[in-house]
């Protein structure tokens, strides 16, 4: 009696844990979507243009502060995925630790990429639109400079949060968890394979039309695994919350 009991406990600490993993996720995600409808809109690989949006943005900080918390809360779901599976497997167990480790580098990365994108982009777009002359031209390299340098931080963080993504893939389907299904692994694998493409294509033709189309796409599958792992694991753990009332 005591040890059915105790495995019905443990089933329902890794359900809680699996829960508050895809809740963190899953609410990080939706407020990435939601901030990013707010951010500074146009051609963006036609500097000209989109450097004199940057510019006149009046909530471009906040946009990027935003961003940056709603990373924050998707990479502690990922954390908390990777250490919340049954892994019995040594695979499995190395497989989690090193996507807890990617995703802890993908959220550096980020930091690095918000402030060039979210600091040093806005000022010096700024200092742009408001020189005049030689002072204008040089302004306006430097604005492109500090693109460029958006791109390559851009690619690698996309490159660190794709690699993430697979491994916790792989710690999901070797786990063979019930409330981390072999399909929810193969979604997640599929959003880390997004991610990959768009490090490769924002590395090399910056944010164009196909990189624009590949961050829907990973969008997609990511809320498709997450919002399918959060109501697995809150049925699972109201279904252990009711039988427990009953006892």
């Amino acid at each position: 009696m005591s040890t059915a009991h105790g495995q019905r406990s443990g089933a329902a600490l890794d359900g809680r844990r699996i829960r508050l993993a895809a809740t963190l996720s899953l609410g990080g995600q939706l407020l990435y979507i939601a901030v990013t409808q707010f951010h500074a809109g146009g051609e963006a690989n036609n500097h000209a243009v989109i450097f004199a949006a940057y510019a006149g943005s009046g909530r471009w900080t906040a946009v990027h502060v935003a961003q940056f918390a709603a990373m924050a809360l998707i990479t502690a779901g990922l954390v908390t995925l990777c250490f919340s599976l049954d892994l019995g497997r040594e695979g499995a167990a190395w497989a989690a630790r090193l996507g807890a480790f990617a995703s802890a580098t993908a959220l550096a990365l980020y930091a690095v990429l918000q402030a060039v994108d979210g600091v040093g982009n806005k000022q010096v777009d700024a200092a742009w639109v408001g020189a005049s002359g030689v002072e204008r031209s040089a302004f306006f390299a430097s604005a492109e400079a500090m693109r460029w340098l958006e791109w390559g931080v851009r690619s690698y963080h996309d490159y660190a949060l794709g690699l993430a993504l697979l491994l916790v893939s792989g710690a999901a389907v070797g786990a063979r968890a019930a409330l981390c299904p072999r399909p929810v692994g193969y979604l997640v694998g599929l959003s880390g394979v997004a991610y990959l493409v768009q490090g490769w294509l924002v590395g090399s033709e910056g944010f164009s039309g196909k990189h624009t189309a590949l961050i829907l796409a990973a969008w997609g599958l990511s809320l498709a695994w997450m919002v399918w792992l959060a109501l697995l694991a809150w049925r699972a753990v109201g279904r252990h919350d009711r039988g427990s009332s009953s006892l």
